[in-house]
């Protein structure tokens, strides 16, 4: 049984495996099938592209000929115009070279007929120069001479003017700028001056006053002059009494107590101390006006009162015949307008112009220099340093620190330099004119030196025949350096040479 059963299930196994391989079979046979038929179709459609590649090629081949041929139609015109516009050129020279070759022969006859006209010039240049010669009684050399010195002498003339010229042209550059700014403060500002000296004049309504000013045996002018330390001149000028005293605070207290009497009528010693203690009160009061009225017109409104108090009394001070408060307002002015011009510190510059003489105020009362008790004073009242540093180098005490400082010293010789601003005695005066003079005599050439202008110019006469034009300029500069560091002066000197020459003849 067991057998049996084996036996088909072997059989089966069999069966299964045949039918197995008889499938896979028909399916390999389909499948090669197929795939011969799309390589078939894929040789097909490889084989129409080829075709029309070919087609295409063909097509493209047969454009680009005709194309070669038509531009090579066209280069073949070109060629034929440039070919043809090369022999008209050609034709075209050569009718320009016979022209040339005529012109060639043209000038070569003109050539040798110039050089015959150069032999005959120069024959008639000999001629010439021998009858210029007989007729002048000069040969040829002294007639060169001659005109060579005339042409140095020209040039000379030529070479001084250019020099002149030169140094206009560079004092113009150098100066056109300070000018401008001089030129435009001044514009903008003018007061008038007063003039201050050692004594006051005091006009009297009737002459008897002078009796009762004296005093029974001179008691009411030694107590005048007690009260006030000024001194009371009365001598036989008619209805006025002389008030002396180099303090001008002094005289302003003398003439107020003086006017006072007159009008109370009674002059005793003991009304004397009475009007002379109310003028020293007025007095006080009016200089504290004075010193606002002056801050006030500058526009500085932030001062101490102690500062201003001191502007005030230097109403009363004067400097070489310039009022003191009048010279510090002015340098206000000019160094406020000349600080807005060049673009520095408006306020400082103003402030240290104002406050530059402040020490003068008390020279009189405290020793040392007015500079250095203006230092003291403004360094105590807590002016700014800035101030202080502008102020403070007007005199070249002290280094120019701040550029303020150079204007400052700028106004201060501006506003004493201006003519009638100062007044110096008649003694310097004299020996500055003659000072002058001298300086320019003791130079080679100068005939005579003038000191004129109140100084200002000084004019040299030379002699022609040891100076010329040009020696003429180089001497103005050299005594012009020489009085510049050899005097001190106000200002600027102008020295101007003169040369003239002078030809005299009789006719007899």
């Amino acid at each position: 049984m067991f057998t049996g059963t084996s036996a088909l299930a072997v059989g089966g196994l069999i069966l299964g495996g045949f039918i197995g391989y008889l499938v896979r079979q028909l399916f390999t046979s389909r499948a090669a099938s197929s795939i011969e038929q799309k390589t078939k179709l894929k040789l097909e459609d490889a084989e129409e592209r080829a075709k029309r590649i070919i087609l295409e090629s063909e097509n493209k081949a047969a454009d680009l000929l005709a194309d070669t041929r038509k531009e090579s139609r066209e280069q073949k015109i070109k060629l034929d115009s440039l070919e043809e516009r090369i022999l008209k050129r050609e034709e075209i020279l050569d009718r320009k070279l016979v022209v040339l070759s005529s012109d060639e022969t043209s000038l070569k006859s003109k050539t040798e007929e110039l050089k015959k006209k150069e032999v005959d010039i120069a024959g008639l240049r000999n001629e010439i120069e021998t009858r210029l010669e007989k007729v002048s009684g000069l040969s040829r050399g002294e007639a060169l001479q001659k005109l060579f010195a005339e042409i140095k002498e020209a040039q000379s003339q030529e070479l001084a003017n250019l020099l002149q010229k030169l140094d206009k042209e560079r004092r113009d550059a150098v100066e056109k700028k300070t000018a401008e700014i001089i030129t435009t403060c001044l514009e903008r500002y003018a007061r008038s001056q007063v003039a201050e000296i050692t004594t006051t004049t005091f006009p009297l309504a009737d002459e008897e006053l002078k009796g009762k000013i004296i005093g029974r045996e001179g008691r009411n002018i030694r107590a005048l002059e007690r009260a006030t330390g000024v001194e009371f001149i009365i001598d036989e000028t008619p209805d006025s009494v002389v008030i002396s005293s180099f303090d001008p605070l002094r005289r302003e207290i003398a003439r107020l107590a003086l006017e006072k009497l007159i009008k109370d009528g009674r002059i005793q010693p003991a009304k004397i101390e009475e009007k002379v203690e109310e003028a020293k009160q007025e007095l006080n009061k009016r200089i504290m006006e004075v010193g606002e009225a002056a801050v006030m017109e500058v526009g500085i409104y932030d001062l101490p009162k102690e500062i201003i108090q001191l502007l005030g009394r230097l109403n009363f001070r004067t400097s070489y015949g310039q009022n003191v408060l009048m010279h510090s307002v002015e340098m206000a002015h000019l160094a406020g307008m000349m600080a807005s011009e060049l673009g520095l510190n408006v306020e400082v510059a103003k402030r240290g112009a104002l406050l530059h003489d402040i020490g003068k105020a008390i020279d009189h009362e405290v020793e040392g220099t007015h500079i250095e008790l203006g230092r003291k004073i403004l360094k105590k009242y807590n002016i700014p340093e800035a101030v202080i540093e502008a102020m403070q180098s007007h005199h070249e005490d002290y280094p120019y620190a701040i550029p303020e400082a150079y204007i400052v010293t700028a106004v201060d010789v501006l506003s004493g330099a201006r003519p009638g601003a100062r007044r110096d005695s008649l003694e310097h005066y004299l020996k500055r004119l003659a000072d002058l003079e001298k300086i320019a005599t003791e130079f080679q050439g100068v005939k005579s030196a003038y000191a004129i202008s109140a100084g200002r110019e000084l004019r040299i006469f030379v002699t022609p025949e040891k100076i010329d034009d040009f020696k003429a300029l180089e001497l103005a500069r050299e005594i012009a350096n020489r009085i510049q560091s050899e005097l001190k002066y106000p200002g600027e000197i102008k020295v101007v040479v003169v040369r003239e020459m002078r030809a005299v003849e009789y006719a007899k």
